[in-house]
């Protein structure tokens, strides 16, 4: 025998129970306003949890003509800073009572426009991109449908943003190493296509210069993001010369060098130091812990939450001030 469809526990099922108005019960039961701890909302919860209420947060959504969602954009989540970043955008979007929800583009610009569009058919109230190229023409077309939207990590230095300062992080990883005595410095960075990589080798140059190291003894390598593009870089670097000193714009290219180096005959901490950049949790786990600057993911999806909800939008680029976090791999020459 079939059992009886489940009737669906409405609010004013649960305050003819409670004796209290509609309203009240909403009130209460909206995790988006301060929890009230009197008695009458206590029993309210109570009897809510009795009769099996669950908030139907889409309709409630739609009728004040928003549906509690929140469209993140990255490009893959088999990276670890995209899965760290999208982790801090969930919890930012949670405290202020919205849900956070995710598609992957990988970097092709038709992949990104239909996952937008997926998003947007979703009814989400807004995007967060974590996506990466300069070249992207996805921000200006957001712009001029007046769809609200942040960018988070990068920047195109138009729509609202909010990013570590990757200048400055760059500038912290050189100066630690000048600072340590080195002189014959290497940098592998990302792709020429992402704002980080450009703005962290930006900021590895003004340390150089202001140290009075020409630029042109630097070898510079742009590569992909991922430990094979480190792996690869490594190998060519330590083919072509003998750097002492390696800033890896990324800990997945760090890693990929650390592995080029062990394989040239180089020790990592003692004849090679080597800086790394978002201070993954993998960085201090590994055999020789890994010197990196330290992106505040937290920081960062707290200041994109920020402005895609502010009312109006604030047309505003926030960077915040990255740290860097010596360990076993950097020590002098």
């Amino acid at each position: 025998m079939e059992s009886p469809e489940r009737r669906i526990v409405t609010l004013k099922d649960v305050a003819e129970r409670s004796g209290v108005s509609i309203s009240t019960v909403s009130r209460v039961l909206d995790d988006r306003t301060p929890r009230s701890r009197s008695t009458t909302a206590e029993r309210v919860r109570r009897i809510a949890d009795e009769l099996g209420y669950r908030r139907n947060l889409f309709a409630s959504g739609l009728r004040r003509g928003h549906t509690g969602t929140i469209g993140v954009l990255v490009p893959r989540l088999t990276d670890t800073v995209m899965a760290l970043m999208f982790e801090a955008l969930e919890r930012a979007a949670r405290t202020r009572g919205y849900f956070a929800v995710v598609a992957t583009c990988g970097d092709d610009p038709v992949s990104e426009r239909t996952s937008t569009e997926v998003l947007l058919d979703r009814g989400v109230d807004g995007l967060v991109l974590a996506t990466a190229r300069l070249d992207d023409e996805l921000p200006a077309t957001l712009r001029a449908r007046d769809i609200p939207h942040v960018l988070a990590l990068r920047t195109d230095g138009i729509s609202p943003s909010a990013l570590g300062d990757d200048e400055a992080g760059g500038y912290l990883a050189i100066r630690h190493l000048l600072d340590l005595g080195h002189r014959e410095i290497a940098i592998v960075t990302g792709p020429r296509f992402t704002s980080s990589a450009n703005d962290r080798v930006n900021g590895a140059l003004r340390a150089l210069d202001e140290a009075g190291v020409a630029r042109d003894g630097i070898p510079i390598s742009y590569a992909g993001y991922g430990i094979d593009h480190g792996f690869d870089a490594g190998q060519q670097l330590f083919a072509d010369g003998s750097p002492s000193a390696v800033f890896a714009a990324n800990d997945n290219l760090a890693i990929g060098v650390m592995r080029a180096a062990h394989q040239a005959g180089r020790i990592v901490g003692t004849d090679l130091s080597l800086v790394g950049y978002n201070d993954i949790p993998l960085a201090e786990r590994l055999p020789v812990p890994l010197s990196s600057v330290h992106v505040p993911f937290d920081q960062i999806a707290a200041g994109a939450l920020e402005l895609l909800l502010a009312d109006p939008a604030q047309n505003e680029i926030r960077r915040i001030l990255p740290t860097l976090i010596p360990r076993g791999s950097s020590g002098r020459p």
